[in-house]
């Protein structure tokens, strides 16, 4: 397990600390108040997120974009009132054994924010550790539509799976008796996907099946080979990983990509010259891709960011900064309560848009996209074909567990 630690300072702006909002309001990310008290101790912020493994991309996109969001968020200054930000990173290479771990730690230590969770496995395990120790937990990249209404304690900087499939749903219309085929891998963002593509599509009046793979897969013919036995009207891919490119090969070589409609979701651009030739035979829909949007933030968020190319879960950690500040401004990064208060209800402009955190459950409403895949070689773009928004991409509310 690999602990780095930098300080950072983040500062409120003092000409705008009486635009301090309530709770329900929306503003800007730069709308500030005094940092919760007198105190100028720093805070102590824990990111335990994936440094290395499987999902170490992921990861990374989550920190730089953490980082853009942090220098937005303060107008550059760097601090909350008087009080430093004491940020310690810590890999859990996607394993949420060593998670747990890390984030017992670090509460142990003092921590009252913690952050992070590319995996959806480690999300799951986190959120309980976050409710029994009252501590702020805002997971990050993790998808699984669990950690909406997990507890109390436990926030989201992304997206989760049923705005995946609502996206989805969305190109193909009535569903009413088609068949649908989820592919999916085992373990926790399978799960989530499986059961969200069933609570939607299926609950719009189509026929759901799913094929699942091992996580450690690495041959695909015998799953293209069930896929296409079940002559499914769409399929759903839920894929995360660098299994992928050898995933969407099979699939293509194999005639599932030309013989009904595949949708899936966008990923990293760096994976976007593996799909080849598949990549104009697949719908995307779009959690974030350089150039979906063109907010304030985006912009921002692209100054700050190495390579000035927003991507894929850039925006969770941009999130994941702006809501940070906000807890602290709120409840001086000390009084948890105060700082579940200040982030329930509240709407702010991040890199996708307007971003509201609802306060039932804590979904983190935002806009979703329909993205279409042009190029070749390396040479690929992206371009939006539709915004959803919040609203037409919002999950049903889920009851508080704890």
């Amino acid at each position: 397990m690999t602990v780095r630690t930098t300080r950072r300072a983040f500062l409120s702006a003092a000409t705008m600390m009486a635009a301090a909002v309530a709770a329900t309001a929306c503003g800007s990310p730069q709308d500030t108040a005094s940092g919760g008290g007198d105190s100028a101790a720093p805070v102590k912020v824990g990111l335990v997120y994936a440094q290395s493994g499987p999902l170490a991309s992921y990861g990374k996109q989550y920190i730089e974009g953490l980082k853009a969001g942090f220098d937005y968020a303060t107008n550059g200054t760097g601090k909350v009132g008087d009080r430093k930000i004491e940020i310690t990173e810590v890999d859990d290479a996607g394993d949420p054994a060593k998670a747990v771990s890390a984030a017992k730690d670090l509460i142990g230590k003092g921590y009252k924010i913690i952050g992070g969770s590319s995996s959806s496995g480690v999300a799951l395990q986190v959120a309980p550790i976050a409710a029994q120790n009252k501590v702020l937990f805002i997971s990050g990249p993790a998808a699984t539509d669990a950690i909406t209404g997990a507890n109390k304690y436990t926030f989201r900087s992304g997206r989760q799976s049923y705005q995946d499939v609502v996206t989805a749903k969305s190109f193909i219309g009535d569903a009413a008796g088609k068949k649908v085929v989820v592919f999916a891998q085992e373990g926790a963002f399978g799960d989530a996907n499986e059961a969200a593509v069933k609570a939607v599509i299926g609950g719009a009046g189509a026929t759901v099946s799913s094929v699942r793979a091992p996580a450690s897969a690495t041959e695909f013919t015998p799953f293209a080979s069930q896929i296409k036995a079940a002559k499914p009207d769409l399929i759903f891919v839920a894929w995360a990983g660098a299994t992928a490119p050898a995933m969407w090969q099979t699939l293509d070589q194999q005639g599932v990509l030309s013989s009904t409609q595949v949708v899936t979701g966008l990923d990293l651009r760096a994976s976007w010259p593996t799909f080849g030739t598949a990549g104009s035979k697949i719908s995307f829909l779009a959690h974030y891709f350089d150039g979906a949007s063109s907010t304030d933030a985006a912009k921002a968020a692209a100054a700050k960011i190495p390579g000035g190319t927003v991507d894929l879960f850039h925006p969770d950690g941009f999130n994941a900064a702006q809501m940070i500040v906000r807890a602290v401004q709120e409840g001086g990064g000390d009084d948890v309560d105060k700082m579940i208060a200040a982030l329930e209800g509240w709407s702010f402009d991040g890199v996708k848009g307007k971003m509201t955190i609802r306060p039932e459950d804590h979904a983190l409403l935002q806009p979703m996209y329909q993205a279409k895949l042009s190029g070749s070689g390396t040479a690929f773009t992206a371009t939006a074909e539709k915004t959803l928004t919040g609203d037409e991409t919002a999950p049903p509310v889920t009851q508080m567990k704890g």
